[in-house]
């Protein structure tokens, strides 16, 4: 079985919906993708599904964001929210290969630095460190080494320190 890796188009809405409701258990991340696909930043090439056999069985979405300073200077990164794959997909590589993918095409489209919510110990393997290293902060309350950061161009958040705002979409879910 060949695993591909693309740009999702409108045709794969629905199985993204559906994959992502069946990875997390709940409708929230499915929600979440279906209205940031409509906010003015949405960036429909980092925007990748995963392909076996013709099947969507992982997906991944990385949304600008906006880091603010004291000063209320805004710095420029992504978020990586939401991955998901089928469960019995998982624990195969698959994601691995999807963030592998994003970062590659994120790093291709300019951008400089990622931001993610996620398990401590599985996100350093791609090179996430907490953001407590720049003295960025989450808009909320998150355990400190589950939210990290990754320079796509080297020392590009070393000047860059604030709190994240997110798209408006994540607090409708």
């Amino acid at each position: 079985m060949k695993l591909i890796i693309r740009q999702e188009n409108k045709a794969d809405y629905k199985n993204v919906y559906e994959l992502n409701t069946l990875a997390f258990e709940e409708k929230e991340e499915a929600v979440l993708v279906d209205l940031l696909r409509k906010n003015e930043e949405f960036i429909p090439q980092l925007s990748l599904v995963a392909l076996l056999n013709d099947e969507i069985v992982g997906h991944i979405l990385f949304t600008k964001i906006k880091i603010i300073d004291v000063n209320e200077n805004e710095h420029e990164s992504l978020s990586l929210a939401p991955m998901a794959v089928l469960p019995k997909y998982q624990k195969k590589g698959i994601g691995g290969k999807l963030i592998n993918k994003g970062l590659s095409t994120a790093a291709k489209l300019k951008f400089k630095s990622v931001i993610v919510l996620g398990h401590e110990n599985y996100y350093p393997k791609f090179g996430f460190e907490p953001t407590t290293k720049w003295k960025i902060t989450a808009p909320f309350d998150v355990p400190t080494n589950a939210f990290m950061g990754l320079e796509l161009v080297k020392d590009s958040l070393n000047n860059v320190s604030g709190i994240v705002k997110y798209p408006e979409e994540f607090d409708a879910v």
